[in-house]
């Protein structure tokens, strides 16, 4: 039996039951494991498989077991789902391998008395050609087949309508790309350039954007160009996000929720690493990541200081320029942590209040003429366009400029796989009236 397929349950009972991140959980449990690099990989590809994919994989359950999933021992469920994930969508996998595992984990798990039922679900399933029967409800066969929940699917269709919804959705499914910012400060120095070519970079063409690299290596960590600091992973929205701060050299530049730090790196790289900006964070563990990728990074003009966003502090300078990068839902980075889609829109009701009161409390700083970005990670109007619209109704010394940078009229837009192959992110673009 594969001991990949073994962490992989543990790894999904774990997530669902603790509402853990699913990143911080695979991280943790993989370093703790004896797995080959080969092993790990695959209980990778396996685990998020399964989180993305979750609803629908409850749903052939349902249809191919005629129970109620949740009526089913933990363990037994999701090696259920591990086994339909592997038929339907892991074309490398024999099904015979994955039924005969699926099998051999309920031993694994003490729950042999479940194999009978395991095989014969997963049997009727190969039967059936791995067919995912409709329900006869189009918007109902839309949250299967894309593994959403029906008051998240409702909420998205309602905002942007079915284009931009089937396309978020069906991008949200797909493996994301590793994109990474080249230190142009040293990446491109005759000692350091081989190293860099090394990773195989290939250059993304988006709204002029230079330095944005897309890589295909497995752990960048453990490269010499890693080490010797040429390059930050950061997502394709985030590096459109610094772009549309356009930070030059010598301005004093406030990062208001910074950690752990990779828009503070590429905006410092932006001021040719002159001038000063301020990398701001609630918690102190935080900042110790913003340090130490500076340092990583040579970046000598990056501050960091432990700092309520929501609190003014008369003791700093006025800024040149803000980036209001506020905590937000996270449904627009669904494709990385697809954990986060299965949350309540109730458990995130209350996040405009406080966004709201960042940017009002951010805008403090800013000198006359100067420009702050407001950004989220997420696609909700509620949190975005909501936001911004009770900001400026009552600062009448604060309008939104055109987000030229990305070729966009508007001052505020939702980017998302239509624009480029980023992440589901929002961008604001304010001007502080001289």
């Amino acid at each position: 039996m594969s001991n990949a397929r073994a962490t992989a349950v543990k790894l999904l009972m774990r997530v669902f039951a603790e509402q853990s991140y699913s990143n911080f959980a695979l991280d943790q449990e993989l370093n703790q494991s004896n797995l080959s690099a080969q092993e790990k990989a695959f209980c990778t590809q396996l685990f998020y498989g399964v989180v993305e994919r979750k609803i629908t994989l409850e749903y052939l359950t349902e249809c191919y077991s005629q129970k109620n999933p949740e009526k089913l021992d933990a363990p037994v469920r999701y090696i259920l789902y591990l086994g339909f994930y592997q038929m339907k969508y892991c074309d490398k996998i024999p099904d015979r391998a994955a039924i005969y595992e699926s099998v051999n984990l309920a031993g694994y798990f003490r729950k042999k008395s479940a194999s009978g039922l395991i095989n014969a679900v997963l049997r009727k399933f190969q039967r059936a050609e791995k067919t995912v029967p409709s329900t006869g409800d189009p918007r109902k066969d839309m949250q299967i087949r894309y593994s959403v929940p029906r008051e998240l699917l409702e909420k998205i269709l309602e905002e942007h309508g079915n284009t931009f919804t089937e396309c978020f959705l069906e991008n949200s499914l797909l493996t994301p790309p590793c994109t990474i910012r080249k230190n142009s400060l040293i990446a491109d120095t005759p000692e350091h350039l081989q190293s860099f070519q090394e990773l195989q970079p290939e250059l993304i063409n988006a709204s002029n954007l230079k330095n944005a690299f897309r890589i295909h290596a497995q752990d960048l960590r453990h490269t010499t160009a890693f080490r010797d600091g040429l390059f930050h992973v950061q997502d394709l929205s985030s590096q459109l996000c610094c772009q549309v701060l356009d930070a030059k050299p010598d301005e004093v530049i406030f990062d208001m929720c910074a950690a752990p730090g990779g828009k503070t790196f590429t905006i410092a790289q932006y001021m040719q690493n002159h001038g000063k900006i301020y990398a701001f964070d609630l918690h102190p563990h935080r900042m110790k990541l913003i340090r130490d990728g500076a340092e990583r990074l040579k970046l000598t003009c990056v501050h960091t200081d432990v700092k309520n966003a929501t609190e003014y502090n008369h003791d700093l300078p006025i800024a040149d320029r803000i980036l209001c990068d506020v905590p937000c839902s996270g449904f627009g980075v669904i494709r990385r942590r697809p954990e986060i889609k299965y949350k309540s829109l109730e458990s995130v009701r209350e996040l405009p209040e406080l966004q709201l009161k960042i940017l009002e409390n951010s805008s403090r700083y800013l000198k006359p003429g100067g420009i702050l970005v407001y950004s989220t990670c997420t696609i909700l109007e509620q949190e975005n366009q909501g936001v911004i619209r009770k900001f400026l109704e009552s600062h009448p010394d604060f309008e939104l400029l055109p987000l030229e940078k990305l070729g966009i009229p508007d001052g505020c837009a939702v980017l998302s796989a239509e624009y480029a192959d980023c992440d589901g992110f929002f961008i604001a673009r304010l001007h502080k009236k001289a």
